[in-house]
């Protein structure tokens, strides 16, 4: 999944980076390769911390829902591509029946946008967003 990120960067100190959509998260480093690498771990930790205590798994947003808010300005946006798989359990095939259009639609989308890596991805995010609400 693609989290949005906001690095911040001020005299004598790391660049700082914080995860809107996951509460808690954030992560500095020296560089800002350094700092977004940084935020992987700091992702993983979180998950991990979530999972053991059988919360659910945040879903990431749009910049468009943060950049107004107070706590984020004067930040620089990025992405980070997070690999959520390994805190959702185990793989287990399925089949399943859906109307031809549908598929094609969800087909086209995994097409063209890069946060699904496949119609399953695309499946198991939309249940995840589903059962978050």
């Amino acid at each position: 999944m693609k989290f949005p990120v906001v690095l911040h960067k001020d005299p004598e100190s790391e660049y700082g980076v914080v995860v809107p959509d996951v509460a808690g998260c954030f992560s500095a480093g020296p560089t800002v390769a350094k700092a977004l690498e940084a935020v992987q771990e700091a992702l993983a930790l979180h998950f991990e911390g979530l999972v053991a205590d059988n919360e659910p798994l945040p879903q990431p947003q749009e910049i468009d829902v943060h950049v107004a808010n107070p706590d984020y300005q004067g930040g620089v946006w990025a992405v980070v591509d997070f690999d959520v798989t390994p805190y959702l359990g185990r793989a287990v095939r399925f089949n399943a029946t859906l109307p031809e259009h549908l598929l094609q639609r969800i087909d086209e989308k995994v097409r063209h946008d890069h946060r699904y890596a496949s119609r399953s991805g695309f499946l198991a995010s939309a249940a995840m967003r589903e059962l978050a609400s």
